[in-house]
């Protein structure tokens, strides 16, 4: 399973549907959406400023991850921005792999 962090912005009809459903709501259908998919959702806030929603989700893969992106940009109450997230021990990892890399102009 892979970690991704949603950010999610309410249109203005999404914040109507919010207002109508409430929070809580709108939690339990996305760890919902999210185990009918093979995943689980971990962590669901709300937030002020830029950014409605942050959650925090397990997904078999990219492409699921991929599919939610999809859906919720199209449904039109929301727009969802994803970010895969990578833990310290696949960090270690990666910075122990040799990249034959040159950057511009060198």
């Amino acid at each position: 399973m892979s970690k991704y962090l949603f950010e999610s912005r309410y249109t203005a009809e999404g914040a109507k549907g919010l207002a109508r459903e409430g929070g809580s709501e709108r939690r339990t259908a996305i760890a919902k959406m999210t185990e009918g998919l093979g995943g689980k959702l971990e962590t669901f806030y709300y937030a002020f400023g830029d950014v409605d929603v942050y959650a925090i989700v397990d997904l078999p893969d990219s492409v699921t991850a991929a599919a939610i992106a999809l859906a919720v940009n199209q449904g039109g109450g929301a727009t969802l921005k994803t970010v895969a997230l990578i833990s310290p021990e696949d960090m270690d990892k990666a910075s122990k792999k040799n990249v034959n890399y040159r950057p511009p102009g060198r």
